[in-house]
């Protein structure tokens, strides 16, 4: 019998319309995998085992019938537990919403259903997407499966792993502030975190959303390409999405591609960087520098304030988006309930308490603190300002009047995966871990995290990751270059 679960989504989707294999074989492989496996490494909080073969009996049925079926035929798919899906569980990690059945899809998971994919279920997450570990789920943990004594990144710790133990070829997940794309690099995959406004936001559980964007992770380039094209695009549900023109959607040639400029921001140049992470981002340089990529130098002169920018303007919004969260209603947690209270604010108070674990409880306040009274101008208005000074500096390095870049190649993180227990004491030296990520989010730019090699799970070795950051809506050129990179055979 064919090995379906090392088969890329482009080439299960290929098969199945072929008729090779079927949607439910495939399905049946990876369901056993999960079962096998997920024990250990945690990636799932729920598995739709009967839905999952009831879509791959009607993908099949389709075919069969000559029918249309869309390009992700067959293909499975995981997706994070804070986007909505009707008739399941979505906790977004947390205590609070543990009992909440979705009564919708959110507009991504109703486009993949449409292009054929097999949802095959919910993965774990940071408590409400609040985390570079996915140690703060209040639901499990998940283990990084190239070394379970170590965090496979966060937020979107759940789906990344999913991808890199072959739990599924695709995955979605959302980014905050690197949330797709540390992970990926923690995991060894690839995570794309679009543009703002690419995708639609329409059912995923805000947490920043100004900043929050859902994203495609995969095995290969390819796959996550696939992905995005099925998921990208305006929705009336969501104001902030926007199509794409035919500019955006246009793809290099293999010419244009090795013409691309790429930027390396001195900036990002920063003391206590781990080896592995210095001897990876130099290695996959040369790589492109072999094929005809050229790199020079720029200069990003704000981006040093990114991670305190990041973290006033987040909580803030984090106060704001989280105050509908009362553990009253969304199924709540009535169970454990204060039986008395003398009247609802108190009500409120020990529901909310019980439900929401430290990190988010820590964000609230910081959020609420920064836009009090006294504090708004100090605080969250000037970090506005400077955002925009950080979203300058790219326009700036991107400026083709300018003589700027066509990309900026950068790190994900300072460090490989570090261990459980590592970091949690101590919320700045997790907050670190995003130093590479947050100003990206900040300015609404598409970046395509890769692996600079992929090991084997098992292997002993940890995976190191490089980004490629890109004109907005111009997802294509990173597709591109990334492509290049892993089918080099140097």
């Amino acid at each position: 019998m064919r090995d379906l679960i090392n088969l890329t989504a482009e080439e299960i989707a290929r098969g199945v319309c072929e008729r090779s294999f079927s949607a439910r074989e495939v399905t049946e492989a990876f369901l056993g995998r999960i079962r096998a496996m997920d024990g250990e490494i945690g990636a799932f909080l729920a598995v739709r085992d009967g839905a999952a073969r009831a879509e791959a009996d009607g993908i099949d049925r389709r075919i069969g019938a000559g029918s249309d079926v869309g390009p992700l035929a067959g293909v499975p798919v995981a997706v994070k537990d804070n986007i909505v899906m009707s008739g399941e569980r979505v906790t977004a990690g947390s205590r609070i919403l543990e009992h909440y059945v979705g009564s919708y899809d959110a507009t991504v998971v109703k486009k993949l259903k449409d292009a054929g994919a097999v949802i095959l279920g919910k993965t774990n997450l940071d408590e409400f997407a609040m985390g570079s570990s996915t140690e703060h789920s209040a639901l499990g943990v998940t283990k990084n499966p190239h070394d379970t004594t170590r965090v496979p990144g966060g937020s979107s710790g759940g789906s990344t792993a999913a991808v890199a133990a072959h739990f599924a070829p695709v995955a979605l997940g959302s980014d905050t502030s690197g949330s797709i794309s540390l992970p990926s690099a923690f995991c060894g995959v690839v995570g794309l975190r679009p543009t703002y406004g690419a995708v639609s936001r329409f059912g995923l559980i805000a947490m920043a959303s100004s900043l929050d964007q859902i994203g495609p992770i995969a095995g290969t380039v390819g796959d996550a390409a696939a992905v995005f094209r099925v998921i990208r695009g305006a929705d009336p549900s969501d104001a902030t999405s926007v199509e794409y023109g035919l500019e955006e959607l246009s793809e290099r040639t293999p010419e244009e591609l090795v013409g691309l400029v790429v930027g390396v921001p001195r900036e990002f140049n920063v003391p206590g960087m781990d080896p592995a992470v210095i001897q990876g981002l130099a290695a996959a340089r040369k790589r492109f520098e072999r094929l005809g990529v050229r790199f020079t130098e720029i200069s990003l002169p704000h981006v040093q304030h990114a991670l305190a920018v990041y973290y006033v303007l987040m909580p803030a919004e984090v106060s704001a988006n989280l105050a509908r969260f009362d553990g009253v209603r969304y199924g709540g947690i009535t169970d454990n309930r204060q039986p008395t209270t003398d009247n609802l604010h108190d009500l409120y108070l020990k529901t909310r308490g019980i439900g929401f674990g430290p990190e988010v409880r820590r964000r609230i306040l910081l959020g609420t603190f920064v836009l009090s009274s006294g504090y708004y101008d100090a605080y969250y208005a000037k970090a506005e300002k400077v955002r925009r000074l950080i979203a300058d500096d790219f326009a700036r390095a991107f400026d083709p009047a300018g003589g700027g870049v066509d990309v900026i190649f950068a790190p994900v993180t300072p460090t490989p995966a570090f261990r459980f227990g590592e970091k949690t004491a101590d919320p700045l030296a997790m907050y670190l871990s995003d130093i590479f990520t947050t100003q990206v989010n900040l300015a609404g730019l598409p970046s395509l995290t890769v692996p600079v090699k992929k090991y084997a799970v098992g292997s002993g070795e940890l995976p190191v990751g490089f980004q490629l950051i890109g004109r907005k809506f111009r997802e294509q050129d990173l597709f591109g270059l990334g492509t290049l990179y892993e089918d080099s055979p140097c």
